[in-house]
Order: structure tokens, then C-alpha cells, then sequence
């Protein structure tokens, strides 16, 4: 099988230390913060300039905690419930001949910094703490957007939002600028598609906490928060 050499050009630097709890798509929860931090290789700021002349890019990536030798035909989509299968050219499965992912992500803007030279400070990433980034392109409307465009299986999928209860003591545990990311979130439920116990405790890790939460009906309670020690 022909294959290709990669090279690794950034790396991403966000609040999410595990898979669990990520945004199914980019954009879903534009009040995450992440950071794009560049190779040694690549910390040169001619290679950014004209970047901030957009509002949007595109990140191309790699599904890291996916890689595979092998491959199947079809996969299962969350959304489906995790029982419908469906191919993977037709999905947005991490499970894929080649492990790569595809963002379109809002740039809030470039920082200068003396340790990692110029970064991306960008929002609604759905990427892992440390995922490797391949390439990174200007969202271009003219070209990018098509307002007509369906969406296949997605066009029929509830809304999955739910109400999320985060008592007042808990949520002040948070950094001020992390507590409407969490909230956003969990709002968009973080479980597996296949389990929905009411009486089961989940767990998702965000921005240096454990946060512990339950599910009934349209209903996410927060019921315990601990901080993770380094």
C-alpha cells in the first residue's frame, strides 16, 4: 500500500486531557479557548502573515488516540444511537483508513510569546489536549460556505442539548473564564449514546477538574467537582 510521510507543524494546547466530553463537531461550543502552539520548525511569523485578515480557519488533523492499522468498511455514529451502521466515507468517524480529522475553527487572534514565538488563540475547537496538526488554511465564505447544502443523516437528528444544572457553590470552583465553557459543554451531552442510566455518575476532566454529573430526562446535574492535582 503507497503511503505518505506527514509532518507534524503544530500542536494544540486546549482543556480537554482526554476524549471524553470533546464536541462531536467544531464549532458546537464556540466558548472554548485553545491555543496553537507551532513546532520549533515552524515558529517562524512570516508563515502568519495575512492570518488575521480572517475570521475562520480550517485545522487539519490527526485523530491521535484513533490510529489503527486496520480499517472497517462501516461504522456506528453516536448520534445513531451507536447501533446504526453506516459507511465511514459517509461519517465523521475517527475510525478511518487515514486518522484525520478536519475543524473549522474562529481565530480570536496571534500572540507573540518568548517561549513558543507566535501562537493561535482560537475558539470551538473540538480537538484533544496535544492533538499534532498536519496544516492550517484560511476559511474562505465564498468558497467554504454553502448555506444549501444538506446534511445527510444529521438533518434528522433531535436536538441533543440538555438543560444542565451546575449548583452556584460548584461552578465558583471554576476559573471565571472556564464556567460557561463547562456549562456549554455538558449541555451537549458528553455520554456515550449507549448508555443512558439515570442512576449512573459520569465523569469528564475540563480545564483541571474532574467534573461529576448525572442524567434524567433532559436533565444534567452537576453533583461533584475536584480538582486534579498536577
Amino acid at each position: 500500500m503507497e503511503t505518505v510521510n506527514m509532518k507534524i507543524i503544530a500542536r494544540i494546547q486546549s482543556d480537554f486531557p482526554t476524549k471524553f466530553g470533546i464536541p462531536r463537531q467544531s464549532g458546537l461550543v464556540d466558548s472554548l479557548r485553545s491555543t496553537i502552539i507551532f513546532e520549533p520548525e515552524y515558529r517562524n511569523a512570516d508563515a502568519l502573515r495575512g492570518i488575521e485578515d480572517f475570521s475562520h480557519i480550517w485545522l487539519i488533523w490527526q485523530f491521535s488516540e484513533a490510529v489503527r492499522e486496520d480499517w472497517s468498511a462501516t461504522v456506528r455514529p453516536p448520534r445513531l444511537g451507536g447501533n446504526t451502521r453506516l459507511g465511514v466515507f459517509a461519517t465523521r468517524s475517527p475510525f478511518r483508513p487515514n486518522a484525520i480529522g478536519l475543524s473549522s475553527v474562529r481565530l480570536l487572534g496571534t500572540e507573540k510569546t518568548p517561549q513558543f514565538g507566535t501562537v493561535l488563540h482560537v475558539a470551538g475547537a473540538d480537538l484533544m489536549d496535544g492533538t499534532p496538526i498536519f496544516d492550517i488554511k484560511p476559511y474562505i465564505p465564498y468558497g467554504d460556505c454553502h448555506p444549501e447544502a444538506s446534511g445527510g443523516f444529521t438533518d434528522s437528528a433531535d436536538s441533543f442539548l440538555l438543560n444542565v444544572d451546575f449548583p452556584a457553590p460548584l461552578l465558583e470552583q471554576l476559573p471565571a473564564d472556564k464556567r460557561q465553557a463547562a456549562i456549554d459543554v455538558l449541555s451537549h451531552d458528553p455520554r456515550p449514546s449507549y448508555q443512558r442510566k439515570p442512576e449512573r455518575i459520569y465523569g469528564i476532566r475540563f480545564a483541571g477538574f474532574d467534573i461529576r454529573f448525572s442524567v434524567k430526562d433532559n436533565q444534567l446535574t452537576v453533583c461533584e467537582l475536584k480538582e486534579e492535582t498536577p
